[in-house]
């Protein structure tokens, strides 16, 4: 056997072993893990909202989100890590911020404004992919997500918990980014929809 074909078929590096189409990812174990553990934090915010072990659990789960992130990024993209991911994400911190309003931390409306911004936009995701569109997520999407977790931060840590005003500015702020993110995003998806139209109509 050659040099050469011995080195061709040597170990494949790691970035190539998952496709688009690929389940059982690092990526995904770590985002299915999270959804897993995620109602347990729930139960934990409702018994005692305010505690370190709450704001320690809500810390590991925030951050495993970058993680889960960077491994995407590192072994490629797939479809169905499109679909966890933001799943993961809104289930923990809708799940968060309701579990703060059952334990009367926070003001039902705020809450009820980011839901239905949260769950109109991910209709509208999915009614552009059935059209074969994808619109990226925009810095200012994630910057919404970042403020919507330290406003849950605020409220569950010890030091900033009985500072209620604080947390509840942070989650009104939320509210603000939430929805500005939102109609970004429908622009950005009715212009995608537009293009798709004029290339059609040019074939």
């Amino acid at each position: 056997m050659a040099l050469g074909d011995e080195q061709a078929t040597g170990p494949v590096p790691i970035d190539d072993r998952y496709g688009p189409g690929a389940l059982l990812t690092p990526a995904n174990m770590i985002t299915m893990l999270r959804l897993i553990m995620t109602p347990a934090l729930l139960v934990m915010i409702v018994k005692e909202p305010t505690s370190w072990a709450a704001a320690a659990f809500w810390t590991v789960l925030a951050f495993s989100d970058g993680i889960d992130g960077h491994l995407a990024r590192k072994h490629g993209t797939t479809r169905s890590g499109a679909f966890l991911d933001p799943l993961a994400d809104k289930v923990l911190v809708l799940g968060a911020l309701f579990a703060l309003v059952a334990a009367g931390r926070f003001w039902i409306v705020p809450v009820l404004l980011i839901a239905v911004r949260e769950i109109a936009i991910s209709m509208y995701r999915t009614h552009l992919a059935r059209q074969g569109l994808a619109v990226p997520a925009r810095t200012l999407g994630k910057l919404k997500t970042v403020v919507q977790e330290f406003a849950v931060a605020f409220a569950l840590f010890p030091i900033t918990g009985d500072y209620h005003l604080l947390a509840t500015s942070v989650l009104w702020v939320a509210v603000g980014l939430t929805w500005i993110s939102g109609a970004q995003y429908l622009l950005d998806g009715r212009d995608a929809a537009t293009t798709l139209g004029h290339r059609t109509a040019s074939t």
